[in-house]
């Protein structure tokens, strides 16, 4: 939460407590290292789909499709720059591919939570704008950079990857659970994915939410009043918005993709915790300077992501 903008530093003075100068080297880290983690999965996955086409069916021509009318449309309404663009429909490519049955529609995917997402995210951003402005909070109008793109949104595409189910299948057979490595593994990576979109969507509405009629945050740590914008800040209005936005992604999510109800109470309390772990991550390290906000976004994302399988494993099965 209390998210500010690169482009927002040319305006304003750098405001935050970690250096300038490192947090863009975690951020170029973070585009290279997952950038091309993501690129590769998505060349791995256009080569099953082109070796396997006896037994396919239209799904990957239409992720294809659909990931670049995503990215198209992102940059035609400026809400991503061109490199977040991309990032952004190769995570649309991946997410709609692999949550997807052969026999069913490109919606019957992780691609409708992740549509949802992205309507819900981007109202919340332009709520309030003008006074967001006032107080040097908005979002840049360049739109999100690939960092930022890709620390919200790439944990969730790589939980579907057949190299993280093939991870999970691994960590069963390890817990010994016979019998159900490859069932439980699939709604498994699912669910991660959902948890991650969840804790991305509440941590981006509640932050916006919060800087625009929120009125003054509390630290998360200690619950004093502190200024909009202030790394680990969070407000009622905005806790409450977010976790409202997280719940219909969690339920519009378990409903195209056939999961359960305890499965999708998983995703979404999976979820509402990373958004918490988020404001912690805020509270401490992030402003003892040690962490960027990319980093703590994709750092609150794989936490979600890796607590939802835990419980589900755990608690659910």
């Amino acid at each position: 939460m209390g998210e500010e903008m690169p482009g927002v530093a040319r305006d304003t003075g750098w405001r935050k407590a970690i250096p300038e100068s490192r947090d863009r080297l975690q951020s170029r880290v973070l585009v290279i290292v997952v950038g091309a983690w993501l690129a590769g999965l998505c060349a791995y996955s256009v080569f099953v789909a082109y070796s396997s086409v006896a037994s396919f069916t239209a799904l990957p021509v239409e992720a294809v499709e659909i990931s670049l009318g995503f990215a198209l449309l992102v940059r035609a309404l400026r809400a991503a720059t061109p490199g977040g663009a991309v990032c952004g429909g190769m995570i649309c490519f991946l997410i709609t591919l692999w949550t997807g049955s052969f026999t069913e529609s490109a919606l019957r995917t992780g691609l409708t939570p992740l549509i949802l997402l992205f309507v819900l995210t981007f109202v919340s951003t332009r709520a309030g704008r003008t006074k967001k402005a006032r107080t040097g909070l908005a979002e840049s109008r360049r739109g999100r950079s690939a960092a930022q793109v890709i620390a919200n949104l790439s944990v969730a595409a790589l939980s579907v990857s057949p190299q993280s189910e093939n991870l999970v299948q691994r960590w069963m057979a390890y817990c010994c659970v016979s019998g159900l490595y490859d069932a439980w593994a699939s709604e498994a990576v699912k669910i991660m994915c959902v948890a991650a979109l969840v804790e991305a969507t509440a941590d981006t509405v509640s932050s916006e939410i919060g800087q625009a009629f929120g009125g003054d945050p509390v630290l998360i740590a200690g619950l004093r009043r502190v200024e909009p914008g202030t790394d680990g800040a969070v407000t009622f209005l905005g806790s409450c918005a977010g976790v409202a936005a997280g719940a219909s992604v969690a339920i519009v999510g378990a409903t195209a993709m056939h999961l359960s109800a305890a499965a999708t109470l998983t995703a979404l309390g999976a979820g509402i915790c990373g958004l918490f772990f988020d404001s912690l991550l805020g509270a401490t390290v992030e402003r003892r300077g040690w962490m960027g906000n990319d980093l703590v976004n994709f750092t609150s994302t794989a936490f979600a992501a890796v607590l939802a399988a835990v419980i589900y494993r755990f608690f659910v099965l």
